[in-house]
């Protein structure tokens, strides 16, 4: 058998475009598929199957299985884009908000961020206090 230019084996060249005119690739007929199926039962069709196989998946292998895929692919990202590149989505998404919600909402967000704070310090500070002990001499 002859090698083509794919590098696949084959009497006929494997599927090599020359020879086989009008022949499509994996990819190409999944895309055009893809492009039917958009066309057919529009974008929310791809959100509504997404979002049935999302919960598949978070009801067999459980919530800290998405936990573990996003810090793997967060690795990768920092890996091949540097750290830099968080800095600039965040700066990105944080202007994004801005334009959207005013500058007052970083306000807001902040005052109830730091409320939050306060709240579980006082909460933590009253879960450590030990009891009161009698004073040495006095009756219990």
């Amino acid at each position: 058998m002859a090698e083509n230019e794919n590098g696949g084996g084959g009497e006929h060249g494997g599927s090599s475009k020359k020879k086989n005119k009008g022949a499509m690739t994996v990819a190409e007929a999944g895309r055009k598929g893809g492009e039917t199926v958009r066309d057919e039962r529009g974008r929310g069709f791809y959100e509504e199957i997404g979002k049935k196989g999302g919960e598949t998946v978070k009801a067999e292998r459980g919530r800290g299985f998405y936990e573990e895929i996003g810090k793997k692919g967060g690795q990768t990202v920092k890996a091949e884009r540097g750290s830099a590149f968080y800095e600039e989505i965040g700066k990105k998404g944080g202007e994004a908000v801005k334009a959207e919600r005013g500058p007052g909402f970083f306000e807001e967000i902040g005052k109830k961020g730091g409320q939050k704070v306060r709240e579980l310090i006082e909460e933590g500070k009253r879960a450590n206090v030990p009891p009161a002990r009698p004073a040495e001499g006095e009756d219990k």
